[in-house]
């Protein structure tokens, strides 16, 4: 039953990555290379993160919510806006359009996410003796990842990418970037600040995620047009 609850789990949290990539054009062009660039460049982003924190924040002897922390939290996320520029714009990527290539980047970045975070916890907590909902509840919130990463890649796309935009969306493309780019310190003030469970987090994360793609899609569309 341990190992069983453990394979839902894990299947919940990283099996719509998979379907993703075969459902969409990116498997028949071959996307699986930038996929794994922006990985690895995920990973190198999260080590500079993890050094930044360590280094400028202090050790919180309570669990609740410190504004000034937590501003320079969401300050050294924005080392995931740089490390996404970076793979969007620097990495070299096979002849590939732009709507292909920020969903590979984003799917790559939100996959690798999704593995550093919660592949270590989901292999020691949901082996345990006794069911809990938080791994579901997890798979759920790395569903909802995906999602917002694809939506940043799609909005960077437009901001780095797009030379041709209207004018009048530039700012709408900024704005809800800043959003997403945001969310871990928007969720992180629910939770402590609010005192948001994590089912209601998660459900915040899920109405958030698909919002956001929307948003991204309709702009994205929009940017599409001829003018």
């Amino acid at each position: 039953m341990t190992m069983f609850h453990f394979f839902n789990c894990a299947i919940l949290t990283f099996g719509p990555h998979a379907v993703y990539y075969s459902a969409t054009p990116l498997s028949e062009y071959d996307t699986l290379g930038t996929s794994v660039k922006a990985a690895l460049v995920y990973l190198g982003t999260a080590l500079v993160k993890l050094v930044c924190l360590a280094t400028v924040l202090k050790v919180s002897e309570n669990d609740g919510f410190d504004p000034y922390q937590e501003l320079l939290k969401a300050v050294i996320g924005f080392i995931d806006v740089a490390g996404l520029y970076f793979a969007l714009t620097q990495l070299t990527h096979r002849n590939i359009s732009q709507n292909h290539k920020f969903q590979a980047v984003g799917l790559g970045w939100a996959f690798a996410d999704s593995v550093l975070h919660r592949l270590a916890p989901l292999w020691v907590g949901a082996r345990g003796l006794e069911f809990t909902w938080d791994f579901i509840l997890q798979g759920l919130e790395a569903n909802a990842n995906l999602v917002l990463s694809i939506s940043l890649a799609a909005l960077g796309s437009l901001m780095w990418l797009r030379k041709n935009k209207p004018k009048t969306l530039i700012p709408i493309i900024y704005t809800c970037a800043g959003i997403v780019a945001t969310m871990p310190s928007i969720t992180s003030y629910l939770r402590r600040g609010l005192g948001w469970d994590f089912p209601k987090v998660v459900v915040f994360e899920l109405f958030t995620s698909l919002s956001m793609a929307f948003i991204s899609w309709q702009l994205f569309s929009a940017c599409q047009r001829p003018s």
